[in-house]
């Protein structure tokens, strides 16, 4: 490790730590882990997030940093829109609805964008936490026209999933989702419902679903933690654009073919 930037050598030498301590032992306190490798406590915190974010380790507020089972990853390509619960089912993980939000209230500019419906518009506002392997790994939010969804249709037989809901219930058709990727630091109340740090990486897709007239029937914001989420796009090999021949002519030149 001599080679090695410090960083790069930290990063090294908590791996080996976490790898050599059974799942559900504590690791040792960040003051004492930071004295013992000779960095702050700064630096030893930012360098476990990216552990965290694989799934490796779980730090919980007032108890300490534990070892945790390697997830197994919920892998999707993005060509086919699916649920959370179904992409689980297929490889055999059981996810369960947590704490759940049902709130109606009048779109702001944010969500009236969204929706693409005039700002005051009633809505109806889904909030969840969605966990696997004993632990949260999803925040979910997902914002409908209160003649799409209504918080007493969701009374029973919810489980998490307003996809499958609207799937299941056959109206309205569904068509097509168009959606933006990105990473974010997770905000205060985000983190405290997936119980991880204040500016921990997150992965968040926010979405827009259509319906087959191409009305925007729910807006959605989903936040994954990125180590028990896997997600690939696959493409198509494009044509090649020839390259523009020029002849020269008397007084310029003009493209040929």
């Amino acid at each position: 490790m001599e080679n090695q930037h410090p960083y790069q050598r930290l990063q090294v030498q908590l791996a080996e730590l976490i790898a050599n301590t059974p799942p559900g032992q504590r690791l040792p306190s960040e003051p004492q882990l930071a004295k013992e490798l000779g960095v702050s406590r700064a630096t030893l915190r930012e360098a476990m997030r990216s552990f965290e974010g694989q799934g490796l380790i779980r730090r919980r507020q007032g108890k300490g940093t534990f070892v945790v089972q390697h997830p197994r990853v919920i892998e999707s390509g993005l060509e086919i829109l699916e649920s959370l619960e179904t992409l689980a089912q297929r490889i055999g993980l059981q996810v369960h609805m947590g704490e759940c939000t049902i709130t109606q209230l009048p779109a702001d500019a944010f969500v009236a964008e969204g929706l693409r419906v005039k700002a005051g518009t009633p809505v109806v506002r889904v909030e969840r936490v969605i966990h696997a392997d004993n632990r949260p790994v999803a925040f979910l939010i997902d914002i409908l026209p209160d003649d799409v969804l209504t918080p007493e249709e969701l009374n029973e037989g919810f489980t998490g999933s307003v996809l499958d809901f609207l799937l299941h219930r056959g109206m309205p058709q569904l068509a097509d989702s168009f959606t933006e990727i990105r990473a974010v630091a997770a905000p205060s109340d985000i983190a405290r419902r997936l119980e991880i740090q204040r500016g921990d990486v997150l992965l968040m897709f926010q979405a827009q679903l259509f319906d087959a007239s191409g009305r925007v029937v729910d807006f959605s914001q989903s936040y994954f933690l990125p180590g028990y989420f896997r997600f690939h796009v696959v493409r198509r090999v494009g044509v090649p654009v020839r390259p523009l021949e020029f002849e020269a002519q008397e007084g310029g030149a003009k493209p040929v073919g």
